[in-house]
C-alpha cells in the first residue's frame, strides 16, 4: 500500500476553491492599499492568506496520501508482524 502516491492533479483538484479564495484575498488586500502604502497595508493580509492556505495544503497533502494509501490500523501492522506458534 505504500506505493500508492499523491499527484499534482489530485492537489489542484481539492484545493481549487481554497486558491481561489487566498487569490481574491490578496487582490481585496492590494485593492484596498493606499496609494504610497501598498506595502505597508497588504503585506501582512497577503502573508497571512498564504499562511491559510499553506497549512490546507499541507493538511490536503496528508489527507490524500492517507486516502490513496487505505486507513492505517495499529492492530492489523501488528497482526501481520506476529509469529504464529
Amino acid at each position: 500500500m505504500e506505493d500508492k502516491k499523491i499527484t499534482l492533479e489530485e492537489l489542484k483538484h481539492s484545493l481549487s476553491s481554497d486558491i481561489d479564495i487566498m487569490l481574491q484575498e490578496v487582490a481585496d488586500a492590494m485593492n484596498n492599499a493606499r496609494a504610497g502604502h501598498i506595502i505597508a497595508d497588504s503585506e501582512e493580509l497577503v502573508r497571512d492568506a498564504n499562511a491559510i492556505l499553506r497549512q490546507k495544503v499541507y493538511q490536503k497533502a496528508i489527507d490524500t496520501l492517507l486516502q490513496n494509501q487505505g486507513s492505517f490500523s495499529p492492530e492489523q501492522e501488528s497482526d501481520s508482524n506476529k509469529v504464529e506458534e
